[in-house]
C-alpha cells in the first residue's frame, strides 16, 4: 500500500547511522512497522503520512527512540493543525510567497557540507512594513520541506543554518515577538531534520539582546550550537567550506541569484504536492 524504503546511500553513511542513530536494516524495518501501527490503531486522529519516506526522518531525528518519535510526531501534526498561517494555503504561486522566495528569505545550498544541508536565512531580506513575519516563516518552511525531501542526508546529518543579520532594524525586531520566537523554535525542534549548527553572521552589536530571548526557548543542547560571527565573514569559512558558499558570502559556489531562481522553479514544480500535503494534520 505504501512505498517501501530502499537504502541507496553510501557505506560510510550506513556506518554513520548505525553508530550515531542506532539504525540498522532490522531496526529500521521494525520501527517503521511499529510506528505505522501506532499511528493507525492509537493515533489515527493525527492523520499522519504513513509511507516510509515521511516517517523515517522522524525516527532518525529521534535516534530510533520510539517514545520520542511518537512525541515528535504528535507535536508536528498538532502544530500543522494549530499553525494554519504556516501550513495552510501553501500555494507557491501566491504573490506574497513569490515575493519572499525571490527576495531569498531562505535559500538551501545545492551541496551538503559534512553531510549537512546548509541553508542561508536572510533575516532582513523582507520589508517588515509590507511582509508579514508569518508569511516569511511559511515560505521558509516550504523551501525547507522540499530541500529535506530531496536531500536524504539532511535527516541523517542535520542542518547548518546560517542566519544573515545584515540590515536588521527595529521594525524587523518588532516582528519577532517573544511569542513568535517561541513558536519558531518549537517548530525547529519538532521538525523532521535536526538543526545541528546555528551560525549568525553580519550580526549587529545588539545581537546578544535578541539571542538572549531566542536562546531562552532552546534546549541546552541547541544553545551550545549557537555561534555568532562578528566582523569579518572569514570566521564562517571555518564552519562551512568556501567551495560551496555563494560569492556573496566569500565562497566559490553558485550565486544567491541563481539559487533563488532554482528554488523558485522547484517550489512551483511541487505545487500539487503542497496542495495534497494540507490534509495531513491532527483533528
Amino acid at each position: 500500500m505504501f512505498d517501501k524504503y530502499v537504502f541507496t546511500l553510501s557505506d560510510i553513511d550506513k556506518e554513520y547511522i548505525a553508530k550515531h542513530l542506532n539504525e540498522t536494516d532490522e531496526v529500521r524495518q521494525a520501527a517503521l512497522e511499529e510506528t505505522k501501527k501506532w499511528l493507525t490503531d492509537v493515533r489515527p486522529d493525527l492523520h499522519a503520512r504513513l509511507n516510509d519516506k515521511h516517517l523515517l526522518p522522524f525516527l532518525r531525528v529521534c535516534k530510533f527512540n520510539l517514545e520520542r518519535t511518537k512525541e515528535k510526531l504528535t507535536n508536528y501534526y498538532t502544530m500543522r493543525r494549530d499553525r494554519t498561517e504556516w501550513f495552510q494555503n501553501r500555494d507557491p504561486l501566491l504573490p506574497e510567497i513569490q515575493e519572499l522566495v525571490k527576495l531569498g528569505v531562505l535559500i538551501p545550498l545545492k551541496e551538503t557540507f559534512e553531510g549537512k544541508l546548509v541553508v542561508i536565512i536572510r533575516t532582513a531580506a523582507h520589508d517588515p512594513w509590507k511582509h508579514k513575519q508569518n508569511d516569511v516563516f511559511k515560505t521558509g518552511k516550504m523551501l525547507l520541506d522540499i530541500a529535506a525531501l530531496e536531500e536524504e542526508k539532511a535527516q541523517i546529518y542535520g542542518v547548518t543554518a546560517i542566519f544573515d543579520m545584515a540590515g536588521v532594524g527595529l521594525a524587523h525586531a518588532r516582528q519577532l515577538t517573544p511569542s513568535m520566537i517561541k513558536q519558531a523554535v518549537f517548530a525547529w525542534q519538532n521538525y523532521h531534520c535536526r538543526p545541528k549548527q546555528l551560525e549568525f553572521v553580519n550580526a549587529p552589536l545588539y545581537i546578544n539582546i535578541v539571542l538572549k530571548v531566542f536562546k531562552s526557548f532552546l534546549s541546552a543542547k541547541l544553545r551550545e550550537r549557537v555561534r555568532v560571527h562578528f566582523g569579518s565573514i572569514e570566521s564562517l569559512h571555518q564552519v562551512v567550506d568556501q567551495k560551496i558558499l555563494p560569492p556573496e558570502y566569500g565562497g566559490q559556489g553558485e550565486s544567491m541569484e541563481s539559487l533563488v531562481v532554482y528554488w523558485n522553479e522547484k517550489l512551483v514544480d511541487y505545487k500539487q504536492w503542497f496542495a495534497n500535503d494540507e490534509q495531513y494534520k491532527a483533528d
